[in-house]
């Protein structure tokens, strides 16, 4: 019987799991604050990725879904914030 190769990460893998619980602590560490000037940067950038798109002049594809899961990520846990402090 022939072995089968070992599957192999593909390049643009996505980070390692503990990677994301660690930078998602992180977050979850920062104040209010710090978390909405963040996330009013990310859609500063989020703006002119999608106008570099449109312009055809976009280097990194790959950081438009980055950009918009980073957003997603932040508007969790200030919403969890929310919750807890309702909650009280």
């Amino acid at each position: 019987m022939a072995r089968t190769p070992a599957k192999k990460k593909k390049a643009g893998a996505a980070p390692v799991e503990g990677e994301k619980v660690k930078k998602h602590a992180d977050l979850r560490a920062k104040t209010h604050d710090e978390l909405v000037d963040q996330l009013v940067g990310l859609k500063k950038e989020q703006f002119n990725l999608r106008f570099q798109r449109a312009t055809q002049q976009l280097e990194q594809p790959a950081r438009v879904r980055t950009v918009r899961r980073e957003i997603a990520v932040i508007q969790t846990i200030l919403g969890e914030k929310k919750r807890v402090e309702a909650a009280k």
